[in-house]
């Protein structure tokens, strides 16, 4: 798998990840970049997977959804796709 390919299946892996972490919240998205004092679009762009989640962006939606930012990496996704 290319490196283009691997960060295009990476990014909507997580995209999907965050949708199931908001989903199971009792916060919207709008209340989420309300807590976390970002645009709700810049949520809605990490949803979209539009581009690469910056850790400026994935902290204020970690404290916005109520939980530590690790929580936002706790998916799984295989790594044996590097290999070829």
């Amino acid at each position: 798998m290319l490196v283009k390919e691997w960060q295009t299946s990476y990014r909507k892996k997580f995209s999907e990840h965050l949708r199931k972490l908001i989903d199971e919240s009792d916060r919207d998205i709008v209340t989420i970049a309300s807590i976390g004092n970002i645009e709700t679009k810049a949520v809605y762009r990490v949803l979209a997977d539009e581009n690469e989640p910056k850790i400026t962006t994935l902290l204020p939606i970690a404290k916005g959804l109520g939980i530590h930012p690790m929580e936002l990496y706790n998916f799984t996704f295989p790594l044996s796709d590097l290999e070829n």
